[in-house]
């Protein structure tokens, strides 16, 4: 994507808080500002006057280096599935006993999955539990792996027959490979050689030889369980996490990130900051919004609303729980059983908590009988679902049980599409950048092996995307028969602060549920047709988003969504009375507002609100109470000087609404 580059006041004030060690988050991005106008803040009275930061050096943070990717970095993607065999075969010399199964390469890096025996000592003919791997055991490997790499052993690929791979397997006594054997469904078989020292099934790509894997640039990271094609009553196996780059800079960059990561924990910072909590009591997976969050919430749920309504969107609301039939007609029941709860009994008939959406949206659509007149319907719903997940892949917000997608469904006609489309990018571009959010890496997926609809309507739907696509002049990557089964998609992946990638906004064509359900309009020349259906979500889910949006801005958020926008600081107690009249004021203009107790020392006062992360203090004195000024101080910017309590609650207020940050200057003279 490319926008116009303006440095505005914004851009500076978030150089002076990277210099302060702060996060700033903006409506704009931060770091290389892709802005689309520039915000002037004009004085309120002739005492008051805008002030802007003098440019500085880099900050550290400004000189993140853009991580590589495997979509965007082929050779990358062939050093990490390497790193992968490597390991394995390293794995297996220093541990004989070890099997291995399954080695795939991930967003960082790669993992490898083995299985560890019990084994019997060859002197006492005792047996010996299976291997459990420390951290030790891992330094022993990565030695290895080094030596591996030293050799510049070739990689070769072998065709087999399915045979002669299965020969092969049972002379080297791998069982787990004869599983995967069994799974492969072409022919033939492909293996990769390291010399001629071990092989793998695999389809690769990979490197040419071990030595174009740079050892430096290597990290065997951690250890985890994992069960045998995720089948609890399967074998445990012992999952080793790596990294790979192409080289030592980019891996000292990465594990920069991860410290980076450690102190922007959305758990730990959601405990901190008295944002949400996950009570075991309750179950695991299950999000408790407190007060302080349920205020964040409620300012993006209704900007959110908002925006959709703008963008001719009709907001709707559906059940809970549905008969399972509901489900079996959609095809999640068949398809998608292992992700959702066990039924409940209502009167002999079986019912299901939702895991989904759009089946209650298709019911609405086929309510009555449409005319291509009333097309297109745009419905969206801040819709709750519940999906079972295994406890050991719970995490925070990011994965839990219970969560609100931000859902939207458009029922449309095949000539309207394209221009449909371009609605929700936009859409989907306004809101995110509202948060901060608008540096995307965007891929569009086309029909599968397996798919439902026709070739031509496959072709028009892909087209009417990538022609939004280009509208919009938004770059994109194509995977080849990467899109659902039940029609094309694009996905977007948004940037946070630290260059890490996330998946959020997804537009997805679909023909499978029109046709299972018989969703159908009344065409101009009077024949039944069915409609393109557009499943849609720009945050992906409210839990998840405000994960990432903490994260984001390491819970420095900004004023407009601050649960506390402005906090005022009584010296003594005989100005008590005087701050509560100032705060009713300002909550009566909108502004969410906390009077601070005044048991403790000034000092120890602000030092709390700005652990807090509040983005606005007034110290309140006697003398402030006399002249109805208050001395305000900015968390990002420090001492702003003395104003009018009237003039200062109107520019917060001002700034709350057109989502800016406050950087006006008061009086100091007065000081």
């Amino acid at each position: 994507m490319k926008f116009q580059f303006n440095m505005s006041l914004l851009g500076l004030m978030a150089s002076m808080a990277a210099r302060r060690g702060l996060a700033f988050v903006p409506s704009l991005t931060t770091r290389n500002a892709l802005t689309k106008s520039n915000h002037h803040i004009k004085p309120l009275t002739r005492h008051f006057l805008s002030t802007l930061a003098p440019p500085t050096e880099q900050s550290e943070a400004e000189e993140i280096i853009q991580l590589p990717t495997n979509e965007d970095d082929e050779e990358l993607l062939k050093i990490r599935h390497s790193s992968a065999h490597v390991m394995a075969m390293a794995v297996q010399q220093v541990f004989p006993e070890a099997q291995v199964t399954i080695g795939p390469w991930i967003d960082n890096g790669f993992y490898y999955d083995f299985y560890f025996p019990d084994t019997v000592d060859k002197e006492t003919g005792e047996k010996v539990p299976s291997r459990k791997l420390t951290e030790q055991d891992l330094k022993a490997v990565k030695k290895e792996m080094d030596k591996i790499i030293s050799k510049d052993y070739p990689i070769r690929r072998e065709e087999v027959s399915r045979e002669e791979a299965r020969r092969r397997i049972n002379e080297i006594g791998e069982p787990f490979k004869l599983e995967i054997l069994d799974s492969i469904k072409t022919e033939p078989i492909t293996i990769y050689h390291i010399g001629e020292e071990w092989w793998d099934l695999c389809a690769g790509p990979h490197v040419e030889s071990t030595s174009s894997i740079p050892k430096k640039a290597i990290s065997l990271d951690s250890v985890a369980g994992a069960y045998w094609r995720g089948d609890e009553k399967r074998e445990m196996l012992q999952r080793i996490y790596a990294t790979a780059w192409k080289d030592p800079q980019q891996l000292k960059q990465y594990k920069k990130m991860l410290e980076e990561a450690k102190k922007r924990d959305h758990r730990m910072l959601g405990k901190k900051l008295d944002l949400f909590s996950v009570q075991e009591e309750a179950g695991g997976g299950l999000v408790f919004w407190h007060p302080k969050g349920s205020k964040i919430r409620r300012m993006i749920e209704d900007f959110w609303k908002n925006a959709h309504e703008d963008a001719g969107y009709d907001i709707v609301y559906s059940p809970h729980i549905a008969n399972i039939n509901l489900w079996k007609t959609s095809g999640h029941f068949d398809f998608y059983r292992s992700d959702m709860f066990d039924q409940m009994d209502v009167e002999n008939e079986q019912y299901q908590i939702k895991p989904m959406n759009c089946p209650f949206h298709c019911l609405m659509f086929k309510d009555e009988l449409r005319s291509y007149r009333d097309l297109p319907f745009r419905w969206a719903e801040l819709g709750t679902v519940y999906r079972y997940e295994r406890s050991g892949t719970l995490h925070g917000l990011m994965r839990v049980r219970g969560f609100t997608q931000d859902d939207a469904h458009i029922f449309c006609l095949p000539e309207q599409l394209e221009d449909e489309i371009v609605g929700v990018l936009d859409l989907t571009e306004r809101i995110l950048s509202r948060f901060g959010f608008d540096k995307y890496d965007i891929m569009l997926s086309t029909k599968p092996e397996k798919a439902v609809g026709s070739d031509d309507i496959w072709e028009a739907a892909t087209k009417a995307l990538e022609g939004a696509l280009k509208k919009k002049g938004w770059e994109y990557g194509v995977d080849e028969g990467g899109g659902a089964f039940y029609g094309p998609k694009i996905d977007l992946k948004i940037r946070d602060a630290i260059g890490r990638q996330w998946q959020c906004s997804t537009v997805q064509c679909d023909f499978n549920l029109p046709d299972r359900f018989g969703l159908e309009y009344v065409s101009a020349e009077g024949t039944r047709e069915q409609p393109i259906m557009v499943h849609r979500a720009i945050f992906g889910s409210m839990e998840r988003f405000f994960g990432i949006l903490i994260e984001n801005c390491s819970g420095d958020f900004p004023l407009w969504l601050a649960p506390t926008q402005f906090k005022l600081l009584p010296v003594t107690d005989a100005v008590h009375d005087y701050c509560n009249e100032v705060a009713a004021k300002a909550k009566k203009m909108g502004i969410r507002v906390e009077v601070d107790r005044g048991s403790e020392r000034l000092a120890k006062q602000i030092r709390n609100a700005e652990q807090q992360r509040v983005p606005i203090m007034a110290v309140v004195g006697v003398k402030e109470m006399e002249t109805n000024n208050l001395a305000v101080r900015s968390r990002k910017l420090g001492d702003l000087g003395s104003f009018n309590v009237d003039d200062l609650l109107s520019e917060l207020s001002r700034c709350s609404a057109a989502a800016e940050e406050m950087t006006m200057q008061g009086d100091k003279s007065a000081e």
